[in-house]
């Protein structure tokens, strides 16, 4: 019995080894016919075929080497233009704004840890307030850098890639789309050149340099994620910013704000600005953003040769037609059915605007400007942000379900369709605000003898400059008191030279700070 039992185990076992053997025969078979038809270096697995359903196909395969791109050239073209900038401050107007939650915190971080909304003992004079990169634009010392890095400084250090110091000059700043000019005093410099950022693409490699927490010159990689992101960030800061960052997902961090986003040539094609850090620690999560070069350059163009920026506008009111939320929210509030899709819906046509002198009217769709596809409200505002007064820009809209055409020319604030210098500004310009009298009664419940109440105050604005922020109270200009503004362009009309001011805060805070008029 025992040997019976003894032998089926035997046979058993050797069926299984012949079952095995003749296996893999037919899979060396397989693979061979395989070979013979198939070329091995690209095929597909899980292939579907056309006739049959419930299966998938999967992405190509390749057994083929991968080279990932040079980097190095872009990296030796940076590094040596990108410099560190330190901002030294006994005074920020941030300061001002210590109630509330600061937005460039949670997305650039606070390296020195110096958050005005925490108890901080007093900061030794010669330690910096902020840190921040710069990129060299020409080589007689022109550099390019955020405005959130220098603001409120009153001195600006520059550091070379070779360690040599420099004390910097504000050429200018634009709050609206976070950018300042700085000016050093060498010749010869290492420079970049900005490159047409309309013409980077998604999935393309580029460069991220800067100073990360002190870090000098410090190269990371990645790829653009993204275009035409808007984060809402700026306009804590401005009254119209333009937001239509290039999103990356190379490694940027607190310190490499106005550092340079270059492509594998070691071309400039943004000035890396923010980091998305969920934690609230400030540190990089995945996400960086960059002011696209277009946008930078004309900033710097406009500071340079007018000494002021020149905003273009269409002169409408809009609705991102991409946000869902705001579409259902619009349609809630004016009874309406739109869709959500791609494009930017007119809400409102100023009276002395250039949309309103086309033809283009509340209800159109805008789906195109100068041939580019209005994806969202950053498109648009990424554009229109490029233009000055006086350009014409071509305007496709819907309408009825037909599209419809229209030459716009981009205008000023006040509907001017010419650029203007510091020379053509008014004092309300100059200074940055508007102002409204205080009524006796006023006066008699503030305990006040005079003062004007200030109004939309302009980030760029003198008044900002040294802390005056909407609703507070300015008594005196030059120890004499104002109760109009036409006090205030009387006594500041034609005049140059160093601007007292006092002033009273909603907390009943006085104080007296000046500014220089030029």
């Amino acid at each position: 019995m025992n040997n019976k039992k003894s032998k089926f185990q035997i046979k058993k076992v050797a069926s299984y080894i012949l079952m095995g053997v003749a296996g893999a025969a037919l899979s060396v078979g397989v693979f061979s016919a395989m070979k013979k038809n198939t070329n091995l270096s690209d095929f597909e697995i899980f292939k579907k075929d056309q006739n049959e359903k419930g299966y998938f196909q999967s992405a190509s395969y390749s057994t083929a080497s991968y080279n990932p791109p040079d980097l190095t050239v872009a990296a030796e073209k940076t590094i040596n233009a990108v410099v560190s900038v330190k901002n030294y401050s006994s005074y920020s107007p941030q300061q001002q704004r210590q109630q509330f939650i600061d937005p460039f915190d949670f997305f650039f971080g606070d390296p020195f840890n110096n958050s005005p909304r925490r108890s901080q003992p007093q900061q030794p004079k010669d330690t910096p307030n902020g840190l921040g990169s710069g990129v060299i634009i020409s080589s007689d010392g022109y550099i390019v850098t955020n405005n959130h890095v220098i603001d409120g400084a009153d001195k600006i250090e520059i550091t070379l890639n070779n360690q040599k110091t420099y004390t910097a000059t504000l050429v200018g700043t634009d709050p609206n789309s976070d950018i300042a000019l700085l000016k050093i005093e060498e010749k010869g410099l290492p420079f970049l050149n900005f490159y047409d950022s309309d013409n980077v693409k998604v999935g393309e490699w580029v460069l991220a340099v800067g100073n990360p927490f002190g870090l000098t010159s410090t190269v990371t990689a990645g790829i653009i994620s993204a275009k035409g992101r808007s984060l809402d960030i700026l306009r804590s800061n401005s009254k119209n910013p333009i937001e239509s960052f290039i999103q990356t997902d190379a490694a940027v961090n607190p310190g490499n704000s106005g550092g340079a986003l270059v492509n594998t040539n070691g071309d400039l094609i943004g000035i890396n600005t923010a980091i998305a850090s969920h934690s609230g620690a400030g540190t990089f999560e995945g996400y960086s953003f960059a002011v696209p070069s277009n946008i930078a350059k004309k900033i710097v163009e406009d500071i340079r040769k007018y000494g002021l920026v020149q905003r273009g506008y269409l002169g409408i009111g809009a609705l991102d037609m991409s946000d869902d939320s705001a579409v259902k929210q619009y349609n809630a509030k004016n009874k309406t059915s739109y869709k959500s899709q791609q494009g930017v819906l007119v809400t409102e046509v100023q009276e002395d605007g250039g949309a309103k002198d086309a033809g283009i009217k509340k209800g159109d769709i805008i789906t195109q400007i100068d041939g580019v596809t209005i994806r969202n409200f950053p498109t648009l505002s990424g554009i229109i942000g490029e233009k000055r007064p006086g350009d014409n820009v071509s305007v496709t809209i819907m309408r009825d379900g037909s599209l419809k055409s229209f030459k716009v020319k981009v205008k000023d604030a006040q509907g001017g369709t010419s650029v203007k210098t510091k020379a053509d500004l008014s004092v309300t310009e100059k200074l940055g605000g508007e102002f409204t009298s205080l009524t006796e009664q006023e006066k008699v419940n503030y305990g006040l003898e005079s003062g004007v109440v200030v109004t939309n105050v302009d980030a760029n604005g003198k008044l900002r400059s040294i802390g005056i922020n909407e609703g507070f109270i300015i008594m005196e200009i030059n120890d004499k008191p104002v109760n109009s503004d036409k006090d205030i362009e009387r006594l500041l009309k034609n005049y140059n030279g160093t601007v007292s001011v006092k002033y009273v805060d909603p907390y009943g805070r006085f104080y007296r700070r000046g500014f220089k008029m030029n």
